[in-house]
């Protein structure tokens, strides 16, 4: 039988499935996917806590309907740090990461045109979950390599330690969980 983390977040209610992620560890799953009441009133929540921004750069791919709503309740573009290169991505920046959830090393690619847009522009680096700080390190590498300014970093919520960072914004702290 599953275990479960009830997690009130942006004034909703919502009960998120306990995952292993290794002998001594669980996490709770939280999947935006589908849910679009949450991602709106997430949103809502977070944009109300962001400093002014030019553009929005989230890493594929849980984060998407959350910069895509971001971007649609601001009028803001968005842009999406691709896992693979694309044959359309001309003259690509590309940095490594490896992330709590997927567990091997992964690549973040920017095309030409992204960079362009990102190019002395005030970025907001945006995702659903910060745990390990993983992929928002390979983010902020590829927005400078950009040459973009971060104006903040944000998600919906901060698992575990990263709860306790000053350097991100969050709606919600999503903890851990410790097998005994």
């Amino acid at each position: 039988m599953s275990e479960y983390y009830t997690l009130k977040i942006a004034g909703l209610e919502r009960k998120l499935e306990k995952f292993p992620v290794s002998d001594s560890l669980d996490i709770a799953a939280f999947i935006i996917f589908g849910d679009v009441e949450l991602t709106i009133a997430g949103c809502k929540e977070l944009i109300n806590r962001v400093p002014e921004f030019d553009v929005i750069v989230t890493p594929e791919a849980k984060s998407i309907p959350i910069a895509y709503e971001m971007a649609r309740q601001t009028g803001k573009p968005y842009i999406i740090a691709r896992k693979g290169l694309k044959v359309y991505m001309r003259n690509p920046l590309e940095v490594n990461v490896t992330s709590i959830t997927t567990q091997h090393e992964q690549h973040l690619f920017l095309g030409e045109s992204e960079v362009q847009m990102l190019r002395g522009k005030r970025v907001l680096i945006v995702d659903d979950v910060i745990s390990t700080g993983e992929s928002l390190a390979a983010v902020r590498e590829l927005v400078a390599e950009a040459g973009g300014k971060e104006a903040a970093a944000c998600a919906f919520l901060a698992e575990g330690d990263a709860a306790e960072r000053d350097d991100i914004i969050y709606l919600e702290k999503l903890p851990l969980f410790f097998k005994k």
